[in-house]
Protein backbone atom coordinates (compact mmCIF):
# COMPACT_ATOMS: atom_id res chain seq x y z
CA UNK A 1 0.00 0.00 0.00
CA UNK A 2 3.17 2.39 -0.08
CA UNK A 3 1.72 3.72 -3.23
CA UNK A 4 -2.05 4.36 -2.21
CA UNK A 5 -0.30 6.05 1.45
CA UNK A 6 1.88 8.56 -1.08
CA UNK A 7 -0.92 8.94 -3.36
CA UNK A 8 -3.23 10.20 -0.44
CA UNK A 9 -0.56 12.45 0.66
CA UNK A 10 0.06 14.11 -2.28
CA UNK A 11 -3.98 14.71 -2.94
CA UNK A 12 -3.74 16.65 0.97
CA UNK A 13 -1.17 18.63 0.36
CA UNK A 14 -2.74 19.84 -3.78
CA UNK A 15 -5.75 19.89 -1.65
CA UNK A 16 -4.74 22.65 0.70
CA UNK A 17 -2.63 24.29 -1.99
CA UNK A 18 -5.65 25.15 -4.05
CA UNK A 19 -8.63 27.58 -3.85
CA UNK A 20 -10.76 25.83 -6.34
CA UNK A 21 -13.92 24.11 -4.95
CA UNK A 22 -17.27 23.31 -6.17
CA UNK A 23 -19.24 23.23 -2.73
CA UNK A 24 -18.98 26.02 -0.12
CA UNK A 25 -19.02 23.44 2.96
CA UNK A 26 -18.37 20.03 3.41
CA UNK A 27 -22.26 19.13 4.07
CA UNK A 28 -23.18 20.98 1.00
CA UNK A 29 -20.64 18.63 -1.09
CA UNK A 30 -22.97 15.92 0.25
CA UNK A 31 -26.59 17.70 -0.11
CA UNK A 32 -25.34 18.32 -3.90
CA UNK A 33 -24.30 14.59 -4.44
CA UNK A 34 -25.71 12.44 -7.17
CA UNK A 35 -27.42 9.36 -6.49
CA UNK A 36 -28.25 6.58 -9.67
CA UNK A 37 -29.46 3.09 -9.27
CA UNK A 38 -30.53 0.31 -11.49
CA UNK A 39 -32.88 -2.06 -10.81
CA UNK A 40 -32.42 -5.79 -12.45
CA UNK A 41 -34.54 -9.02 -13.22
CA UNK A 42 -32.28 -11.52 -15.45
CA UNK A 43 -33.14 -15.04 -17.07
CA UNK A 44 -30.05 -17.37 -17.87
CA UNK A 45 -31.14 -20.96 -19.79
CA UNK A 46 -28.40 -23.16 -19.93
CA UNK A 47 -27.53 -25.95 -21.94
CA UNK A 48 -24.66 -28.57 -22.15
CA UNK A 49 -24.51 -32.32 -23.36
CA UNK A 50 -24.17 -32.93 -19.85
CA UNK A 51 -26.38 -31.52 -18.06
CA UNK A 52 -29.06 -28.20 -18.25
CA UNK A 53 -30.46 -25.91 -16.12
CA UNK A 54 -32.20 -22.23 -15.79
CA UNK A 55 -31.73 -19.26 -13.37
CA UNK A 56 -33.70 -16.26 -12.55
CA UNK A 57 -31.64 -13.43 -10.99
CA UNK A 58 -32.77 -10.26 -9.25
CA UNK A 59 -30.10 -7.20 -8.15
CA UNK A 60 -29.97 -3.49 -7.33
CA UNK A 61 -27.08 -1.36 -8.26
CA UNK A 62 -26.70 2.15 -6.09
CA UNK A 63 -24.31 4.37 -6.99
CA UNK A 64 -23.76 8.21 -4.95
CA UNK A 65 -20.92 10.40 -5.78
CA UNK A 66 -20.67 13.72 -3.57
CA UNK A 67 -19.82 17.13 -5.09
CA UNK A 68 -16.29 18.13 -5.07
CA UNK A 69 -14.62 20.01 -2.01
CA UNK A 70 -11.48 21.78 -2.50
CA UNK A 71 -10.96 19.47 -5.21
CA UNK A 72 -11.84 16.44 -2.88
CA UNK A 73 -15.13 13.74 -3.52
CA UNK A 74 -16.11 10.76 -2.35
CA UNK A 75 -17.71 7.73 -4.30
CA UNK A 76 -19.72 4.15 -3.59
CA UNK A 77 -21.49 1.53 -5.30
CA UNK A 78 -23.37 -0.82 -3.67
CA UNK A 79 -24.21 -4.07 -5.57
CA UNK A 80 -26.53 -7.05 -5.01
CA UNK A 81 -27.62 -10.70 -6.41
CA UNK A 82 -30.27 -12.98 -5.56
CA UNK A 83 -31.70 -16.03 -6.91
CA UNK A 84 -34.23 -17.45 -4.50
CA UNK A 85 -35.71 -20.12 -7.26
CA UNK A 86 -32.38 -22.14 -8.08
CA UNK A 87 -32.52 -25.70 -7.55
CA UNK A 88 -29.49 -28.10 -7.53
CA UNK A 89 -28.50 -27.92 -11.17
CA UNK A 90 -28.59 -24.42 -11.43
CA UNK A 91 -27.01 -24.24 -8.61
CA UNK A 92 -23.96 -26.13 -9.63
CA UNK A 93 -23.64 -25.22 -13.26
CA UNK A 94 -24.34 -21.20 -12.56
CA UNK A 95 -21.38 -21.37 -9.40
CA UNK A 96 -19.06 -19.49 -11.42
CA UNK A 97 -21.07 -16.57 -12.62
CA UNK A 98 -24.51 -15.98 -12.08
CA UNK A 99 -25.11 -17.88 -8.38
CA UNK A 100 -24.37 -16.09 -5.89
CA UNK A 101 -26.33 -14.43 -3.30
CA UNK A 102 -25.36 -11.58 -0.97
CA UNK A 103 -24.24 -8.08 -1.37
CA UNK A 104 -21.00 -6.46 -1.96
CA UNK A 105 -19.89 -2.40 -1.49
CA UNK A 106 -17.84 -2.14 -4.94
CA UNK A 107 -16.63 0.72 -5.12
CA UNK A 108 -15.52 3.00 -2.18
CA UNK A 109 -13.08 5.43 -3.20
CA UNK A 110 -11.53 8.89 -2.12
CA UNK A 111 -11.16 10.94 -5.51
CA UNK A 112 -9.07 14.66 -6.15
CA UNK A 113 -9.49 16.47 -9.07
CA UNK A 114 -7.00 19.35 -9.89
CA UNK A 115 -6.91 20.98 -13.50
CA UNK A 116 -6.66 18.27 -15.69
CA UNK A 117 -5.72 15.50 -13.95
CA UNK A 118 -8.05 13.27 -11.38
CA UNK A 119 -7.03 10.72 -8.85
CA UNK A 120 -9.26 8.02 -7.45
CA UNK A 121 -7.99 5.64 -4.25
CA UNK A 122 -10.24 2.65 -2.71
CA UNK A 123 -12.58 -0.11 -4.52
CA UNK A 124 -13.19 1.13 -8.07
CA UNK A 125 -14.11 -0.24 -11.50
CA UNK A 126 -11.59 0.23 -14.12
CA UNK A 127 -12.52 0.35 -17.96
CA UNK A 128 -9.25 0.12 -20.25
CA UNK A 129 -8.30 -2.08 -22.56
CA UNK A 130 -6.20 -4.66 -20.32
CA UNK A 131 -7.81 -3.85 -17.00
CA UNK A 132 -11.51 -4.27 -17.21
CA UNK A 133 -13.96 -5.35 -15.05
CA UNK A 134 -16.70 -7.23 -16.63
CA UNK A 135 -20.25 -6.52 -16.17
CA UNK A 136 -21.93 -9.55 -18.14
CA UNK A 137 -23.18 -11.23 -15.56
CA UNK A 138 -25.13 -9.79 -12.25
CA UNK A 139 -22.16 -8.52 -10.32
CA UNK A 140 -19.62 -7.01 -11.66
CA UNK A 141 -16.50 -7.22 -11.55
CA UNK A 142 -14.33 -4.23 -9.53
CA UNK A 143 -10.52 -3.54 -8.13
CA UNK A 144 -8.68 -2.31 -5.31
CA UNK A 145 -5.99 0.54 -5.82
CA UNK A 146 -4.59 3.75 -7.37
CA UNK A 147 -5.83 5.53 -10.46
CA UNK A 148 -4.46 8.54 -12.01
CA UNK A 149 -5.62 10.12 -15.04
CA UNK A 150 -4.43 13.21 -16.82
CA UNK A 151 -5.23 15.04 -20.51
CA UNK A 152 -2.51 17.63 -20.15
CA UNK A 153 -0.86 16.72 -23.50
CA UNK A 154 -3.41 17.61 -26.28
CA UNK A 155 -5.59 15.45 -27.59
CA UNK A 156 -3.74 12.67 -25.39
CA UNK A 157 -5.20 10.83 -22.21
CA UNK A 158 -2.53 9.23 -19.88
CA UNK A 159 -3.99 6.51 -17.45
CA UNK A 160 -1.57 5.29 -14.64
CA UNK A 161 -2.57 2.27 -12.05
CA UNK A 162 -1.68 0.28 -8.96
CA UNK A 163 -4.44 -2.87 -8.71
CA UNK A 164 -4.06 -5.00 -5.13
CA UNK A 165 -7.25 -7.05 -5.33
CA UNK A 166 -10.17 -7.66 -7.52
CA UNK A 167 -13.70 -8.42 -6.75
CA UNK A 168 -14.95 -10.63 -9.30
CA UNK A 169 -18.72 -12.01 -9.62
CA UNK A 170 -19.11 -15.09 -7.01
CA UNK A 171 -17.37 -17.12 -4.74
CA UNK A 172 -18.46 -19.94 -5.84
CA UNK A 173 -19.51 -21.57 -2.81
CA UNK A 174 -23.34 -19.83 -3.38
CA UNK A 175 -22.41 -16.14 -2.43
CA UNK A 176 -21.58 -13.06 -3.70
CA UNK A 177 -17.19 -12.24 -4.66
CA UNK A 178 -15.79 -10.10 -2.45
CA UNK A 179 -12.29 -8.42 -2.92
CA UNK A 180 -9.32 -10.84 -3.03
CA UNK A 181 -5.43 -10.93 -3.55
CA UNK A 182 -4.68 -10.96 -7.26
CA UNK A 183 -2.69 -14.14 -8.21
CA UNK A 184 -0.45 -15.62 -6.02
CA UNK A 185 -0.83 -12.58 -3.66
CA UNK A 186 0.94 -10.41 -6.22
CA UNK A 187 0.48 -6.41 -7.26
CA UNK A 188 -0.55 -5.21 -10.44
CA UNK A 189 0.50 -1.76 -12.22
CA UNK A 190 -0.56 0.05 -15.46
CA UNK A 191 0.36 2.45 -18.14
CA UNK A 192 -1.97 3.51 -20.48
CA UNK A 193 -1.79 6.40 -23.24
CA UNK A 194 -4.58 7.39 -25.54
CA UNK A 195 -3.87 9.72 -28.24
CA UNK A 196 -6.51 11.15 -30.68
CA UNK A 197 -4.07 14.01 -32.42
CA UNK A 198 -4.96 13.08 -36.19
CA UNK A 199 -8.44 13.71 -36.86
CA UNK A 200 -10.59 9.98 -37.18
CA UNK A 201 -7.22 8.02 -36.06
CA UNK A 202 -7.04 6.35 -32.14
CA UNK A 203 -3.25 5.13 -30.92
CA UNK A 204 -3.80 3.53 -28.26
CA UNK A 205 -1.02 1.61 -26.10
CA UNK A 206 -1.27 -0.32 -22.14
CA UNK A 207 1.29 -1.91 -20.29
CA UNK A 208 0.08 -4.36 -17.33
CA UNK A 209 2.65 -5.94 -15.06
CA UNK A 210 1.51 -8.76 -12.72
CA UNK A 211 4.57 -8.80 -10.23
CA UNK A 212 6.41 -11.61 -10.63
CA UNK A 213 4.14 -13.12 -13.16
CA UNK A 214 4.03 -11.20 -16.50
CA UNK A 215 4.14 -8.14 -18.44
CA UNK A 216 1.25 -7.34 -21.09
CA UNK A 217 2.47 -4.81 -23.82
CA UNK A 218 -1.00 -3.97 -26.07
CA UNK A 219 -1.09 -1.18 -28.67
CA UNK A 220 -3.93 -0.40 -31.00
CA UNK A 221 -4.81 2.02 -34.29
CA UNK A 222 -8.28 2.45 -34.98
CA UNK A 223 -9.52 4.70 -37.61
CA UNK A 224 -12.87 5.98 -38.23
CA UNK A 225 -14.54 8.03 -40.90
CA UNK A 226 -17.87 9.41 -42.58
CA UNK A 227 -18.98 10.22 -45.69
CA UNK A 228 -22.65 11.82 -45.43
CA UNK A 229 -25.07 8.67 -44.15
CA UNK A 230 -21.93 6.20 -44.52
CA UNK A 231 -19.39 5.20 -41.95
CA UNK A 232 -16.27 3.15 -42.49
CA UNK A 233 -13.33 1.81 -39.41
CA UNK A 234 -10.66 0.04 -40.01
CA UNK A 235 -8.33 -1.48 -36.72
CA UNK A 236 -5.13 -2.91 -36.01
CA UNK A 237 -3.73 -4.66 -33.09
CA UNK A 238 -1.52 -6.27 -31.10
CA UNK A 239 -0.76 -7.66 -27.80
CA UNK A 240 2.40 -9.67 -26.53
CA UNK A 241 2.85 -11.63 -23.46
CA UNK A 242 6.10 -11.70 -21.72
CA UNK A 243 6.17 -14.27 -18.95
CA UNK A 244 8.75 -13.67 -16.35
CA UNK A 245 9.70 -17.70 -15.41
CA UNK A 246 12.86 -18.53 -17.32
CA UNK A 247 12.44 -20.48 -20.34
CA UNK A 248 9.63 -19.86 -21.34
CA UNK A 249 8.49 -18.20 -24.64
CA UNK A 250 6.42 -15.18 -25.45
CA UNK A 251 3.23 -15.13 -26.49
CA UNK A 252 1.65 -12.89 -29.55
CA UNK A 253 -1.59 -12.05 -30.85
CA UNK A 254 -2.23 -9.88 -34.14
CA UNK A 255 -5.56 -8.49 -34.97
CA UNK A 256 -7.63 -6.86 -38.03
CA UNK A 257 -11.22 -5.32 -37.93
CA UNK A 258 -12.99 -3.95 -40.60
CA UNK A 259 -16.56 -1.97 -40.52
CA UNK A 260 -18.78 -0.62 -42.80
CA UNK A 261 -22.44 1.39 -41.81
CA UNK A 262 -25.12 2.80 -44.13
CA UNK A 263 -27.67 4.97 -41.89
CA UNK A 264 -28.90 2.60 -39.27
CA UNK A 265 -27.53 -0.69 -40.59
CA UNK A 266 -23.66 -1.73 -39.19
CA UNK A 267 -21.67 -4.58 -40.00
CA UNK A 268 -17.93 -5.56 -39.51
CA UNK A 269 -15.34 -8.58 -39.79
CA UNK A 270 -12.60 -9.08 -37.54
CA UNK A 271 -9.81 -11.53 -37.68
CA UNK A 272 -7.16 -12.61 -34.84
CA UNK A 273 -4.08 -14.89 -34.82
CA UNK A 274 -2.51 -16.22 -31.82
CA UNK A 275 1.47 -17.75 -32.42
CA UNK A 276 2.35 -20.96 -31.32
CA UNK A 277 5.12 -19.72 -28.81
CA UNK A 278 2.60 -19.74 -26.21
CA UNK A 279 -0.73 -18.22 -25.01
CA UNK A 280 -1.40 -14.55 -24.09
CA UNK A 281 -2.95 -12.90 -20.98
CA UNK A 282 -5.74 -10.83 -22.00
CA UNK A 283 -5.15 -8.51 -18.91
CA UNK A 284 -7.03 -8.26 -15.75
CA UNK A 285 -10.91 -9.21 -15.15
CA UNK A 286 -12.72 -10.85 -17.56
CA UNK A 287 -13.95 -7.06 -19.21
CA UNK A 288 -10.21 -6.81 -20.70
CA UNK A 289 -10.79 -8.38 -24.24
CA UNK A 290 -8.27 -6.97 -26.50
CA UNK A 291 -9.41 -9.79 -29.17
CA UNK A 292 -11.23 -8.32 -31.62
CA UNK A 293 -12.59 -12.02 -32.41
CA UNK A 294 -15.19 -12.81 -30.01
CA UNK A 295 -18.89 -14.00 -29.54
CA UNK A 296 -21.82 -11.98 -28.52
CA UNK A 297 -21.95 -13.92 -24.87
CA UNK A 298 -18.88 -15.79 -24.61
CA UNK A 299 -15.02 -15.37 -25.19
CA UNK A 300 -13.89 -18.78 -24.32
CA UNK A 301 -10.70 -19.78 -25.93
CA UNK A 302 -9.87 -16.93 -28.14
CA UNK A 303 -6.21 -16.43 -26.18
CA UNK A 304 -5.16 -20.36 -26.61
CA UNK A 305 -1.73 -20.41 -28.11
CA UNK A 306 -1.50 -21.24 -32.09
CA UNK A 307 -5.41 -20.22 -32.76
CA UNK A 308 -6.79 -18.56 -35.13
CA UNK A 309 -10.12 -16.85 -35.56
CA UNK A 310 -13.00 -14.69 -37.13
CA UNK A 311 -15.93 -13.18 -36.15
CA UNK A 312 -18.67 -11.17 -38.82
CA UNK A 313 -21.48 -9.36 -37.04
CA UNK A 314 -24.52 -7.64 -38.62
CA UNK A 315 -27.07 -5.47 -37.17
CA UNK A 316 -29.85 -3.06 -37.64
CA UNK A 317 -30.98 -0.56 -35.23
CA UNK A 318 -34.52 0.38 -35.85
CA UNK A 319 -34.16 4.06 -34.14
CA UNK A 320 -37.73 5.07 -34.80
CA UNK A 321 -38.97 2.44 -32.44
CA UNK A 322 -35.83 1.70 -29.61
CA UNK A 323 -34.80 -1.45 -31.11
CA UNK A 324 -31.64 -3.20 -32.32
CA UNK A 325 -31.42 -6.56 -34.18
CA UNK A 326 -28.21 -8.54 -34.82
CA UNK A 327 -26.34 -11.51 -35.64
CA UNK A 328 -22.66 -12.58 -34.98
CA UNK A 329 -20.86 -15.69 -36.17
CA UNK A 330 -17.47 -16.28 -34.58
CA UNK A 331 -15.34 -19.33 -35.43
CA UNK A 332 -11.53 -20.93 -33.30
CA UNK A 333 -9.48 -22.58 -35.03
CA UNK A 334 -7.38 -24.31 -32.05
CA UNK A 335 -4.47 -26.43 -33.38
CA UNK A 336 -2.70 -27.15 -30.16
CA UNK A 337 -4.05 -29.35 -27.54
CA UNK A 338 -5.03 -27.02 -24.76
CA UNK A 339 -8.16 -26.20 -26.15
CA UNK A 340 -11.18 -27.29 -28.40
CA UNK A 341 -11.98 -25.44 -32.06
CA UNK A 342 -15.32 -23.82 -31.43
CA UNK A 343 -18.02 -21.37 -32.75
CA UNK A 344 -20.78 -19.53 -31.95
CA UNK A 345 -23.84 -18.44 -33.85
CA UNK A 346 -25.26 -15.35 -31.68
CA UNK A 347 -28.18 -14.03 -32.14
CA UNK A 348 -29.43 -10.73 -30.31
CA UNK A 349 -31.91 -7.77 -29.81
CA UNK A 350 -31.76 -4.75 -27.26
CA UNK A 351 -35.07 -3.05 -27.08
CA UNK A 352 -35.21 0.67 -24.94
CA UNK A 353 -38.54 1.52 -23.81
CA UNK A 354 -39.84 5.13 -24.15
CA UNK A 355 -42.46 7.79 -22.82
CA UNK A 356 -43.17 6.44 -19.23
CA UNK A 357 -41.40 3.53 -19.11
CA UNK A 358 -38.08 5.29 -20.01
CA UNK A 359 -35.01 3.65 -18.31
CA UNK A 360 -36.23 0.67 -18.92
CA UNK A 361 -34.80 -2.34 -21.13
CA UNK A 362 -34.58 -5.37 -22.67
CA UNK A 363 -31.51 -7.85 -23.84
CA UNK A 364 -32.60 -11.08 -25.30
CA UNK A 365 -29.73 -13.05 -27.30
CA UNK A 366 -29.15 -16.80 -28.09
CA UNK A 367 -25.95 -18.27 -28.86
CA UNK A 368 -25.70 -22.00 -30.11
CA UNK A 369 -22.17 -23.75 -30.04
CA UNK A 370 -20.76 -25.90 -32.87
CA UNK A 371 -18.08 -27.79 -34.09
CA UNK A 372 -16.01 -29.84 -31.11
CA UNK A 373 -18.48 -28.13 -28.60
CA UNK A 374 -21.44 -28.51 -28.20
CA UNK A 375 -24.26 -26.64 -26.21
CA UNK A 376 -26.24 -23.37 -26.34
CA UNK A 377 -27.60 -20.38 -24.02
CA UNK A 378 -30.23 -18.17 -23.83
CA UNK A 379 -30.36 -14.70 -22.20
CA UNK A 380 -32.92 -12.04 -20.94
CA UNK A 381 -32.24 -8.74 -19.18
CA UNK A 382 -34.56 -6.72 -18.08
CA UNK A 383 -32.79 -3.33 -16.54
CA UNK A 384 -34.52 -0.14 -15.38
CA UNK A 385 -31.83 2.85 -14.75
CA UNK A 386 -33.29 5.59 -12.68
Amino acid sequence: MKLAKLSLAAMVVAGLATSSFAADTLADAFAKGKVQGELRAWYFDRDRPSSDADIINTGLVLNYVTDTFYGFYMGATFQSNYAPWADKEAKNMFADDQYGSGAVLSEAYLGYKMKNTNIKIGRQFISTPLVNGSGSRMIKESFEGVTVVNTDIPNTTVVAGFVQKLQTRTDGAGNVADFEKLTNGEDAYTLLVVNKSIPGLTLTGQWVQLTDEWNDYYVEAAYAGKATSFTYGLAANYLATDYDASGVDTGQMYGVKASVGVENFNAYVAYSQITDDNAVKQGLGKGAQPNFVKGYQYTTGTYTSDTTGYSIDANYNFKNIGLLLGARYTDLDVDSSVNDDRSYTDIYAVYNFSGALKGLSADLSYSDMGKDVDGNDLWFKANYKF
